[in-house]
């Protein structure tokens, strides 16, 4: 006991650090079962980035689980993330963070004959924006991935005292902060997809 009390902190193993699980919110409350023009699709993602939660949704048990014993918990600003995190915190207290809102999916200029649904979309804007840098005066791809990579440092900080954190945002950004964190040294142990309420767990090696 004494030589513990007396021993060079220096010389004592490092704290391991607590995971960090990446989720994505639950379903919103607007249907996908219409097919669109570029300009139609615009104006669906700005309600879909307003829009809550389709009722009657029940968060997954094992979610619930991870968010009650772990050390942080934080949401972006947008509706249906805080709307999840609140289904999930079951009365804990959680931080809403604008830096963990969704990256931009603005559509290409097509012509008004095309018509697509909103998840096709959805792939081609990333797309778009992902290797043309298609934008249209909002966040860049290189901006995103800077407030991708300073969005993995904070949560990274959170982790260090040992306590898990759980981060209740959105699809593509998650992805994004999940690739800053692989470059940090994280590794991903488990990976449950790109469904509504699904998961990605990160952890030192």
């Amino acid at each position: 006991m004494a030589d513990a009390l007396t021993a060079d902190p220096r010389s004592l193993p490092a704290k391991r650090p607590g995971a960090i699980i990446l989720a994505r919110h639950g379903e919103p409350a607007l249907s996908r079962d219409v097919v669109l023009t570029a300009g139609g699709y615009r104006d669906f993602w700005a309600k879909y980035e307003e829009m809550g939660l389709r009722p009657g949704q029940t968060p997954p048990t094992v979610l619930m689980d991870q968010i009650a014993s772990a050390g942080a918990v934080i949401s972006s600003v947008r509706t249906r993330s805080i709307e999840s995190a609140i289904a999930l915190c079951r009365g804990r207290d959680f931080v809403r963070d604008e830096m963990f809102v969704e990256a931009p999916l603005p559509p290409p200029n097509w012509p008004g004959f095309v018509k697509l649904a909103p998840r096709t979309w959805g792939f081609l804007a990333r797309f778009w924006w992902w290797f043309f840098d298609h934008h249209e005066g909002g966040e860049t791809r290189r901006q995103a991935e800077a407030r991708a990579d300073e969005a993995a440092s904070r949560i990274e900080a959170l982790a260090a005292d040992g306590g898990d954190v759980v981060v209740l945002a959105h699809g593509f950004f998650n992805f994004m902060v999940g690739r800053a964190l692989r470059r940090r040294g994280w590794k991903m142990t488990a990976n449950q997809g790109w469904k509504y309420w699904s998961t990605r767990r990160y952890e030192r090696p």
